[in-house]
């Protein structure tokens, strides 16, 4: 067993779960990373997605008591399901495109470039967002509207884009449509079940092929890693937005971007 295989994947491993989270673009942090560790190879991609599914897992493990509530009510309450057909409205735009493109944006954008310029921009609109913020309601994922969530869903679109990040597309985009910071952020974590989880086995079943049995401990290795650092960081951030702005996510980002194109470019 190659060790410095082992300490590459424990290290992705707790990049995916401590970035995939947060409005700051676990995949560039991934392709960055990647990069910098020489780990480039084909497999390497296949595990950079199979590590999303132990960071998404985190998720359903610390909700798992409210989803299995909420799925239990779709048969007798009107909000369980007007939840769930909210998360599947949100879901649809991103999930064509991504269908439909996936295969240009992995060939043309997935790059260092890509990211760092990526992170910039995102940056500098979370900050102007945050310093332009609206009067935002009060209230609780279970009563995002029909129209909140659509628009969160084409917000989302734009994290198809290495380096945008998705949390940072639905929670911004959750922010401009007047949902609270705390609202924004859980519903982007209950968006990333069904978002993730298709687009991380769509990848696996068309990458099957490069798979192989000596890779299983290395997969193993950052599969546990990310989820146990992605738990970590659910619990650490839902804190924390219930009290503060992106502000300094916003800076972290145009740093980490800087500093990309610096070293790539």
């Amino acid at each position: 067993m190659d060790l410095y295989l082992l300490w590459v994947a424990f290290l992705l491993g707790i990049i995916e779960g401590a970035t995939e989270f947060l409005p700051v673009s676990s995949t560039g942090h991934l392709i960055i990373a990647a990069d910098f560790l020489n780990f480039s190879d084909k497999s390497s991609e296949v595990f950079e997605i199979f590590i999303q599914l132990g960071a998404i897992l985190a998720v359903i493990t610390e909700y798992r008591k409210r989803l299995i509530s909420t799925i239990c009510d779709i048969p007798h309450k009107s909000e369980a399901q007007k939840f769930f057909i909210a998360i599947g409205i949100a879901f649809i735009p991103a999930a064509c495109l991504g269908f439909f493109f996936h295969a240009l944006i992995k060939e043309f954008l997935f790059n260092p470039i890509t990211v760092a310029v990526a992170l910039i921009v995102g940056g500098v609109i979370m900050i102007v967002i945050e310093k332009r913020m609206l009067i935002s309601i009060k209230t609780s994922s279970d009563h995002v509207s029909f129209k909140q969530a659509l628009l969160i869903g084409l917000a989302q679109c734009f994290s198809l884009i290495p380096g945008v990040s998705r949390a940072a597309a639905t929670i911004m985009g959750g922010v401009l449509c007047g949902l609270d910071r705390k609202t924004a952020t859980e519903f982007s974590f209950f968006l990333a079940i069904p978002i993730i989880i298709a687009a991380s086995l769509y990848d696996l079943i068309m990458n099957f092929h490069v798979l192989d049995k000596d890779d299983f401990v290395v997969f193993l290795v950052g599969f546990v890693t990310a989820y146990i650092s992605a738990l970590l960081v659910i619990r650490i951030f839902i804190r924390y937005v219930a009290h503060n702005n992106f502000i300094g996510f916003g800076w972290y980002r145009i740093i980490i971007g800087l500093i990309t194109l610096i070293y790539f470019y």
